[in-house]
C-alpha cells in the first residue's frame, strides 16, 4: 500500500525539527540544571499540568535556538484549561528574543481571548543582548497587562529572573519563588558594572529579599512545592472574570457547625493576644485555607478558604502582631488582595480585631495614611459579597478599612458582645483629654458597652455568640449568593488608587 508515502520525507523533517527543539540546551546543560535541584522547563510544565494535557505552540520558533528559550502552550490544571509559558534557562539563559517575545504575547492574548488563567514559570536573564531591537513590535507585557482583572495570572520564579522577564511577576495576581529563585531589575554583573556594588544574586533578589520587599507573595522549598502552590491557588478561582468561583459539594467538612472552640481561642481580655490563624482553622472548612504573603505585612492575614464549600477570600487582623494595628505594608498587601478577590467575584470575609492604624513617626514615614487610603478604596469599591465580624475591637479608620462602614452594601455585619469600638481606645482618649479618675472610669465603661449601643442603633446586623460564628457567616453567605442572578462580567474600575 503506497498511501501516505509521499508524506514520509516531510513528516520526518518535521519530527527532526521538533526533536531538536525538545532537546533544549542539550544533555550537559540539562544535567547541570538538574544537579542544582531544579526541574528543566519541560519537566516543570508537565509537573504543573494535569497528566497528558499539554499542547505546545510555537515549538519551531527560534530555528536553531530550541523553542527560542521558552516552552509555551496550553493544558489543564484541576481540569480547567490554562495557558502556560516556561523560560528555559538551559537555552541561552532563558533570554527573550523576537520569537520568544511573540510566543509570550500570544499565550497572554489567548488567555484573555479564551477566558482562561495564564501561568508563567520564570528562569531567565531578560532580553537577549545579541538580538535585534524590536522597534514597535508588541511586547508580551502589554498583553499580560490586558489580562489583569480578566483572567487569573500567576507566576513562579524558579531560578534567576532579571530585567524585562522579571517584570512579569509583580504584574501578576500571585507569585511564588522557590529557594533556588532570585528576582531583580538587573543581575549582579550589571550591578557591579553600573554602581560598583559587589553583591550576590541571593542578597540582591533571593527569596528573603523578594518576600521582605513584597515583590513576591509566597516562598516554596523547591520546584515541586512551587508548582503545587500554583495548582492550589488556582483551585479557589474561576477560569475568568466572566464566571463565578467553583464550589465544593456538600459534605461533613462543608456542613454548618457550632464553633465552641473560639471561646478558648479568642480571649475576652482585649489586652491578651491570640493567633487569628486559629480562628480560621475553626471557622472555615477543614483543613483548607491558603495564606497569601504570610511574611509581608504580618499584621493582616490574607487567605483563600472555603466556607460551606464556597470559595471565599479572608482578610483578618492578627492580634499577635502589634496588637493587630494596621501598618503600611499590611494595608498595601490587603488592598492588592481585596482587588484580586473582587475582580474574580470571591466573597470577602473580614475578621476585625485591631486598635486602628499604626501610629508613630516611622509609620508616618512609611506612608501609613496613603496605604490605609489604598486599602479603604479597595474594600469600599469592591462589588463582590462582603461579610464582616468584629471579634473584640475595631477603632477609627482601622475599622473602616476592615469593611465596617455603615451602608456599604455588606451582605452581613456581626460583632461579638463586649466588642469595643470608637474613634480611639478609652485609655488613649483619657490621656489625650487629661481625664481624671472618675471620667477615665466612665470612658472605660462606655467603651465596654459600645457593642450594645451600636447594636441598639443597627450598627451591626446582629451581636453573635462566638459559638455561632461559622453558622452566622455561612447563612449570610448562602443568602448573599442568591444575588447572582445575572450574567457575570468583569469589574469596571473608575477610581484612582491612592
Amino acid at each position: 500500500m503506497t498511501e501516505g508515502r509521499d508524506w514520509e520525507e516531510t513528516l520526518d523533517d518535521l519530527d527532526r525539527r521538533r526533536q531538536r527543539a525538545r532537546r533544549m540546551g542539550g544533555p550537559e546543560r540539562l544535567a547541570k540544571h538538574r544537579r542544582e535541584g531544579k526541574l528543566d522547563a519541560r519537566a516543570r510544565v508537565e509537573r504543573l499540568l494535569d497528566v497528558g494535557s499539554f499542547r505546545e505552540l510555537g515549538t519551531l520558533v527560534g530555528g536553531e535556538v530550541p523553542a527560542d528559550a521558552i516552552i509555551a502552550g496550553s493544558g489543564r490544571i484541576n481540569g480547567v484549561p490554562v495557558m502556560v509559558g516556561a523560560e528555559d534557562f538551559t537555552t541561552l539563559a532563558g533570554t527573550i528574543a523576537a520569537g520568544s517575545n511573540s510566543k509570550r504575547y500570544r499565550i497572554a492574548e489567548l488567555a484573555v481571548r479564551d477566558k482562561i488563567p495564564l501561568v508563567m514559570l520564570l528562569d531567565g536573564a531578560g532580553f537577549r543582548p545579541t538580538d535585534a531591537h524590536y522597534g514597535r513590535s508588541p511586547t508580551d507585557l502589554l498583553a499580560q497587562a490586558r489580562c489583569s482583572g480578566r483572567v487569573p495570572t500567576v507566576t513562579a520564579v524558579l531560578g534567576p529572573s532579571a530585567g524585562h522577564g522579571a517584570l512579569v511577576a509583580p504584574v501578576c495576581d500571585f507569585s511564588v519563588i522557590s529557594r533556588q529563585g532570585a528576582i531583580f531589575t538587573a543581575g549582579p554583573p550589571v550591578v557591579k558594572e553600573s554602581t560598583g556594588e559587589d553583591i550576590s544574586k541571593e542578597d540582591l533578589g533571593g527569596p528573603d529579599v523578594a518576600l521582605a520587599s513584597g515583590v513576591i507573595h509566597n516562598v516554596a522549598d523547591d520546584d515541586d512545592a512551587a508548582l503545587d502552590a500554583i495548582r492550589r491557588y488556582l483551585s479557589y478561582f474561576p477560569p475568568s472574570a466572566w464566571s463565578y468561583p467553583p464550589s465544593a459539594p456538600v459534605s461533613a467538612t462543608t456542613a454548618p457547625r457550632a464553633t465552641p472552640e473560639l471561646l478558648d481561642v479568642v480571649s475576652r481580655d482585649n489586652r491578651r493576644g491570640y493567633d487569628m490563624r486559629a480562628v480560621l482553622d475553626v471557622v472555615f472548612d477543614r483543613p483548607d485555607w491558603f495564606e497569601v504573603q504570610p511574611r509581608f505585612g504580618k499584621a493582616i492575614i490574607c487567605a483563600h478558604a472555603h466556607l460551606g464549600g464556597y470559595s471565599v477570600a479572608v482578610v483578618a487582623n492578627q492580634p499577635r502582631v502589634m496588637a493587630g494595628s494596621i501598618d503600611a505594608d499590611a494595608a498595601d498587601k490587603a488592598a492588592h488582595f481585596i482587588t484580586v478577590a473582587d475582580s474574580f467575584h470571591l466573597p470577602i470575609v473580614f475578621l476585625a480585631d485591631n486598635p486602628g492604624m499604626l501610629p508613630g513617626g516611622q509609620s508616618e514615614r512609611d506612608g501609613v495614611l496613603r496605604s490605609g487610603a489604598r486599602m479603604f478604596i479597595a474594600q469600599t469599591t469592591a462589588t463582590t459579597l462582603k461579610l464582616h465580624v468584629t471579634l473584640r475591637k475595631a477603632y477609627g479608620f482601622g475599622s473602616m478599612v476592615m469593611g465596617l462602614v455603615s451602608f456599604d452594601d455588606q451582605v452581613a455585619t456581626f460583632a461579638y458582645p463586649g466588642a469595643t469600638m470608637g474613634a480611639m481606645g478609652a485609655a488613649a482618649l483619657a490621656r489625650a483629654s487629661r481625664a481624671d479618675q472618675d471620667l477615665s472610669a466612665k470612658l472605660r465603661d462606655a467603651e465596654l458597652q459600645a457593642s450594645y449601643r451600636s447594636a441598639e442603633r443597627m450598627g451591626f446586623d446582629e451581636l453573635i455568640d462566638p459559638r455561632e460564628t461559622r453558622d452566622a457567616l455561612l447563612a449570610a453567605l448562602q443568602r448573599g449568593i442568591y444575588s447572582r442572578q445575572a450574567n457575570v462580567e468583569p469589574v469596571a474600575r473608575t477610581l484612582i488608587t491612592p
